[in-house]
């Protein structure tokens, strides 16, 4: 074969691929929205059936209030982009809600149906890195947020997978803010006390939050949930910042 048909033929081939590639990169765009919001949901054993639904349903009823849509509104770019998983071990991870963008009322409620409509989950050990590291994932795969925030609920403290400290560093290195929902057991176990673990606010406060403008909300138990997520993602879509740790009581 000449070296003329050749470079006519690869000419040709690279003009077929062209539109192939550019279609590609196009799938993989991302749309630009002031957060990207990643809602990460503990369902180690610790969490029986009656409080894995108050958690989803305290997500729902947060996405239903007005005050979050009016927060959104009032975003640079006025949509946020927003996903659901559950974790426990540090091999699981499950999405239950893909990204969905939200700028109203409308897209809130489409929102908290879907978190409603979710399956409810339970499994064993506590990884909150396993749960840092699957978020640090999903963030620029269909948005591209302003800010990136991971926000992690639990009542336990890291006893699955790497250690906790190096899957923060990372995170925060990327520029990811990590906040923290952390639900105290209102009947703690001796062999906890014994074992020397801290409380889990303490622990979430100085092990598990990070990055700029990062805050902790504390439920008291989970009948306290629902009010504390609730303020969380409000607060969470707003730039202004507020106190490292509130407190929400049932």
């Amino acid at each position: 074969m000449s070296r003329t048909l050749l470079s006519r033929r690869l000419i040709l081939a690279a003009g077929l691929a062209a539109p192939a590639l550019i279609a590609a990169r196009s799938a993989h765009a991302t749309e630009e929205v002031d957060v990207e919001l990643v809602l990460a949901v503990d369902v180690s054993r610790s969490v029986d059936a009656q409080e894995m639904e108050m958690q989803m349903t305290g997500y729902a009823a947060a996405f239903r209030d007005p005050r979050l849509a009016e927060g959104i509104a009032g975003g640079p770019l006025g949509a946020i982009a927003v996903t659901l998983f559950v974790w426990s071990d540090w091999n699981i991870q499950h999405t239950l809600v893909p990204w969905m963008r939200l700028d109203g009322a409308a897209s809130c409620a489409r929102f908290a149906a879907a978190v409603e409509g979710a399956s409810r989950e339970t499994y064993l050990y506590t990884s909150i890195s396993g749960a840092i590291d699957y978020a640090a994932r999903q963030f620029g795969t269909r948005y591209s947020g302003l800010r990136q925030v991971v926000d992690i609920s639990g009542d336990g403290v890291n006893n699955s997978g790497r250690p906790l400290a190096v899957a923060r560093e990372e995170a925060l290195g990327k520029g990811i803010v990590l906040n923290g929902l952390a639900v105290l057991d209102q009947t703690p176990q001796p062999s906890a006390l014994l074992a020397g673990i801290p409380p889990v606010d303490e622990y979430y406060r100085d092990q598990v939050i990070g990055g700029p403008g990062a805050f902790l909300m504390v439920a008291e138990g989970y009948d306290a949930f629902a009010g504390a997520v609730r303020r969380k993602i409000i607060r969470e879509i707003a730039t202004a910042p507020g106190p490292l740790v509130e407190r929400e009581y049932a």
